[in-house]
Order: C-alpha cells, then structure tokens, then sequence
C-alpha cells in the first residue's frame, strides 16, 4: 500500500468525509487551529526574544521560559489535534502539496531545535539566566525557532490558497 493510498484511504473515512462535507465542522476546526496557533507561536516568539536580548533583558530567561511554557504546549497539543483533523479531511490534496510537504519538514526542524535547546543549552541557563545578552547558542536558538515559526506558518497559509 502507498502513502498515496493510504491518504486515500484516510480522506475516505467516515470521519474525512464528514468534516470535509460539513458546513461547519471544517471552519470550526480552522479556526481553532488558528487560535491555538497564535497562542503557541505568539508565547514562542517572547521567548524566542527573550532568547535573543531584545525583550525582557532584566527578568530571567528561565523566569519567562517556565511561566509561558505550560500555555504553549497547550496551544502546541490543540494545534497538533486540529492540525490532524485538517489533514485527515484532505489528505490527498495535502500529500500532493509541496507547501505541506516543506512544512512538514520545518516542523520537525522545528522539533529538533527545541529538543536541542531544551535538553542541551537551557540545562545550563543557571550560567547565563540573568544576561542582559544570554550567549550565542542560546541567541541561535531563538533565531532559528522564530526562522522555522515563520516559514512553518507561511507554508500552512500558502497550502489553504492553493487547495
């Protein structure tokens, strides 16, 4: 079976079928795909500025960091579900896509910077919390989430036009 198949497949299921059909169901979904997005993201880039020493110089990295984190999870899993369930209703047209494609890929570059940020350069946010400028690879981090947030974003919009 291929992947192609199996969007098929998937796009064909019951529950495929009824949010692409329904009048309301998929504008629903989008918008809170949307919502949870701009909660996510919109916490990612204070921290990602933080991050950089343009905001915030005088409060602590991790101070803003452990405040915000529990919000942006909770919009990252929301985003993650209805990203699913938009994916799920069109699966077809979105595995032909190379916009969905790039963004699938930026997403798990995404996911990669994060983990390298969280398990690597934040465990030693004890030498460099009170920077007015953290260090470059924290710097980096923070430029590259913000690099990947806005091609993630611009990919996803790009997809909703071309479908």
């Amino acid at each position: 079976m291929s992947i192609l198949s199996m969007c098929q497949w998937l796009q064909d299921t019951t529950i495929g079928t009824s949010i692409r059909e329904s009048i309301w169901v998929f504008p629903i979904i989008e918008t809170i795909h949307v919502l949870a997005l701009s909660i996510s993201v919109g916490l990612l880039l204070v921290s990602d500025l933080r991050l950089m020493g343009y905001i915030m110089r005088r409060r602590p990295s991790s101070e803003i960091y452990e405040q915000i984190k529990p919000w942006m999870f909770v919009g990252f899993g929301i985003m993650t579900v209805t990203g699913i369930f938009l994916f799920w209703c069109q699966a077809v047209k979105a595995y032909n896509s190379i916009f969905f494609r790039a963004k699938v890929v930026l997403l798990v570059l995404a996911a990669v910077n994060a983990l390298t940020f969280e398990r690597g350069i934040y465990r030693r946010v004890d030498k460099w919390d009170n920077a007015l400028v953290p260090p470059m690879e924290a710097r980096l981090a923070g430029w590259v989430s913000l690099i990947f947030w806005v091609a993630i974003i611009t990919c996803g919009r790009t997809m909703a036009y071309t479908f």
